[in-house]
């Protein structure tokens, strides 16, 4: 057997020879036309084509002092309502030119430290955390770095950078007034074990005035977890008259294994969510939540982290998007 030939990536001289221009009006045409013809830039623009010819990032990174790259930090990309972030995250930054790379954390503040050595080793344009940064060692050296950085998805009085969320502290208590507001005061709390997860519980609490039933389950939260929640809290208290869950994946749970147990919804258990997922509206009874417009914290994000990166003035580093809640059948029988 003959060795098979190595590859052999096609250079800009490549794309020039086909052409039959210059080398150098071939990297104008294709890196700033605005020096050519249009006639030009289309020869080149085909020879490139029918040669096979992808620039080199890395090289001209090393010119610009750009990698056209940014990443992203998820804490896992299962989680559904973090989704419309990501896609807008990446619509949006590829619109400018640049390339969106996913990491997952995990919630594991380990990865999450890990993963930022390694985004910042690999000269990543910006980084667009979902959530906040906890590491103070990571937060203290991504403030030396100086590259852009943006928070997503909470708020803080101190961000590393930029910041684009909501207080889930304030989410807990919404939730609590609406619940209150229904005479409800058999409550439980079905959580995950997440940062936002208890701080959403810290504002419930204060809000409702009293330590309540509370089922605190691993994140990421699954349907699964849901019913087993449910179980938990109703051993706590049989006569339960209202849960808000963390996450609609834990209500679509708690739904589930209250129809099981043979429970009316709503007539004998309110079920609130948290995230607005896709599937929310379309359950049986559909789902009671709280909205976020996650797409808007992407495209919001993105522009934060293109327009550093353009050494273009931002006005406001610190943006909340607020939030809504959803009433559904789940909670209230005069809902469609």
């Amino acid at each position: 057997m003959h060795p098979a030939t190595p590859f052999k990536a096609a250079t800009l001289h490549d794309v020039a020879r086909q052409a039959g221009v210059s080398p150098i009006t071939a990297s104008r045409a294709l890196s700033n036309p605005k020096l050519v013809s249009e006639n030009t830039i289309l020869k080149v623009q085909a020879a490139a084509q029918a040669v096979g010819y992808i620039p080199n990032l890395l090289a001209g990174g090393l010119k610009s002092k750009r990698s056209l790259m940014v990443a992203g930090l998820v804490p896992t990309i299962s989680v559904a309502q973090f989704l419309p972030t990501v896609q807008a995250l990446t619509e949006t930054l590829a619109d400018a030119g640049y390339q969106l790379i996913l990491g997952q954390t995990g919630y594991d503040h380990a990865r999450e430290e890990a993963l930022i050595n390694t985004m910042i080793s690999r000269r990543a344009d910006g980084i667009v955390f979902t959530g906040l940064v906890h590491s103070a060692t990571a937060r203290e050296r991504l403030r030396r770095v100086g590259i852009p950085v943006v928070e997503t998805w909470d708020l803080s009085e101190r961000p590393i950078d930029m910041l684009v969320g909501f207080s889930h502290l304030k989410v807990g208590s919404a939730i609590a007034g609406y619940f209150l507001g229904k005479g409800w005061q058999r409550v439980g709390i079905a959580t995950g074990d997440d940062h936002r997860g208890a701080l959403r519980r810290e504002g419930f609490l204060a809000t409702i005035g009293k330590d309540v039933p509370t089922a605190v389950v691993p994140a990421p939260s699954s349907l699964a977890l849901g019913r087993r929640a449910l179980a938990d809290l109703l051993r706590q208290d049989p006569k339960l008259q209202a849960v808000y869950c963390s996450s609609d994946q834990l209500a679509q749970g708690v739904l589930a294994e209250a129809q099981a147990r043979g429970i009316r919804v709503p007539q004998e258990l309110a079920v609130c969510g948290f995230g607005n997922a896709d599937f929310a509206a379309h359950m049986q009874p559909s789902l009671t939540t709280v909205h976020v417009d996650g797409a808007a914290i992407g495209r919001l994000a993105a522009q934060l982290v293109i327009d550093r990166c353009n050494d273009t003035p931002i006005q406001n580093p610190v943006v909340d998007v607020g939030f809504s809640i959803i009433e559904r059948r789940s909670t209230s029988l005069s809902q469609a």
